[in-house]
């Protein structure tokens, strides 16, 4: 490879290609996860939906997403990337077809179910293969430096995208781009991806992916729900206790199989550990500006859903910069320097998004624009390092794992974090939860009174 000395500058150009489709795979894991946002009210009345209905469409995805994440990983690491990358999309691909065609919402939010379920296996086998295309660890730092900020990315496409398409077409569009991208990429996969060995002797412990996939479920739900009832109902409370009680049985049963689904171990390290809070305090940032500010142009405003998108265009401008430069940053100083840096940079644009950002008697230019460029930016170079954090030392042949844990950390991080927020009393009370998806809630009351 051309950037390690190595043979020719053919090579290195089949590694840019791998890494653009592997990357585009996982910018729509998340674009998918927050497209469902600005048209969830349109949904909402085309199907006269109650308020219950929209929170399950709104978590569905991201339900089976971070349930069945460590599952996913285990495949990858067992039967190779590139196969389960394969199974992953042909199911991703699968639901995002059958769900524009939806007569109903039940037919909706199965094909959200399985959306989720097909990106949980994808998003850990996409990490194996990346190891497998960059071997050199220089290499494999810097491609998985830029991995880290694609995820938000994602989140921010999917943003923007639904905005214009809603503005010009049917909700049901917003489909087009997983379903257009995961059948692309089934027909790259062969062609552009290297192939990965498989572990066979990794077994694949069914009993822990069992109770893990419903401990998190289970919990991810009851914090979901928090949004319409208070934490003591039956409806909170149950979920709640039964899915940590079924968390805790998985751990107590990791620690008596000879090959766990979740080594302890992997987390206890000090530098992962960093990393993982990194990931899941920058989601939730980058996720609760989406929710609020979503709300506040569309209300406070009265901006269109166009108007909303284009807000976002500097946000969206400023994070390819920061996830562009924060691989030779972290080269230069250090993953753990990058994180804490990029940490410090995104709370400063909180701070100015919740100082001027919702006042909406100061202009956009003033109020709004300084935190859209300084949480971007700390957000790229936080996942960045966070990224390399996460993956760095992790053996080949448990890639799938360290991409399962880094997807979950993203995903279960705004989860808790907003049901903590409205449980002090957040103004947001339509933030009930699965991280960017039900930021929209609230409009609906809004504009049905229109």
């Amino acid at each position: 490879m051309t950037v390690e000395g190595a043979t020719t500058p053919v090579v290195d150009v089949r590694h840019r290609y791998a890494f653009a489709v592997l990357g585009s795979i996982q910018i729509t894991l998340i674009f998918t996860l927050s497209a469902i946002a600005v048209p969830l009210p349109r949904i909402g009345r085309e199907f006269g939906l109650q308020r219950p209905d929209l929170i399950l469409l709104s978590a569905a995805y991201g339900l089976t997403f971070a349930g069945l994440l460590l599952l996913g990983g285990r495949l990858a690491d067992r039967y190779g990337g590139r196969r389960t990358l394969t199974a992953g999309l042909a199911l991703f691909a699968a639901a995002s077809a059958v769900a524009p065609f939806s007569p109903g919402i039940g037919t909706l939010i199965a094909a959200r179910f399985a959306q989720g379920a097909g990106a949980a296996v994808v998003a850990p086998a996409a990490m194996a293969v990346l190891r497998a295309t960059f071997l050199s660890p220089a290499a494999y730092r810097r491609a998985i430096a830029t991995w880290g900020g694609l995820s938000v990315l994602g989140a921010t496409a999917g943003n923007l995208l639904s905005g214009v398409i809603l503005s010009l077409l049917s909700w049901r569009w917003t489909f087009a781009p997983p379903l257009a991208v995961a059948v692309a990429a089934l027909f790259l996969t062969s062609r552009s991806l290297p192939p990965t060995a498989p572990d066979r002797g990794r077994a694949l412990d069914l009993t822990g992916a069992l109770l893990a996939t419903a401990g998190i479920v289970l919990t991810s739900y009851g914090l979901v729900v928090t949004d319409t009832r208070p934490w003591s109902s039956a409806g909170v409370f149950v979920p709640l206790l039964g899915g940590t009680a079924l968390l805790v049985a998985f751990l107590c049963a990791e620690r008596r199989v000879r090959d766990p689904l979740l080594p302890i171990a992997f987390l206890l390290d000090q530098r992962r550990a960093l990393a993982l809070a990194a990931i899941a305090l920058s989601a939730c940032g980058t996720a609760m500006t989406f929710v609020v500010l979503s709300l506040h142009l569309q209300q406070a405003r009265d901006w269109s859903p166009l108007q909303t998108s284009a807000a976002f265009v500097p946000f969206a401008v400023a994070l390819i910069a920061s996830g562009r430069a924060a691989g030779p940053l972290i080269i230069r100083y250090g993953a753990k320097a990058v994180t804490t840096a990029g940490l410090g940079t995104g709370a400063a644009g909180l701070a100015l998004l919740a100082l001027t950002g919702l006042d909406a008697h100061i202009p956009y230019v003033y109020g709004l624009l300084p935190g859209l460029v300084l949480l971007p930016a700390g957000a790229a170079a936080s996942f960045g390092g966070a990224a390399v954090l996460t993956a760095e030392g992790v053996p080949q042949q448990r890639t799938g794992l360290a991409g399962s844990v880094l997807n979950s950390a993203m995903e279960l991080g705004p989860t808790v974090l907003f049901a903590v927020l409205l449980t002090l009393g957040s103004d947001a009370r339509s933030l009930g939860a699965t991280g960017i998806a039900l930021a929209t809630l609230a409009l609906l009351n809004h504009r049905s009174t229109k």
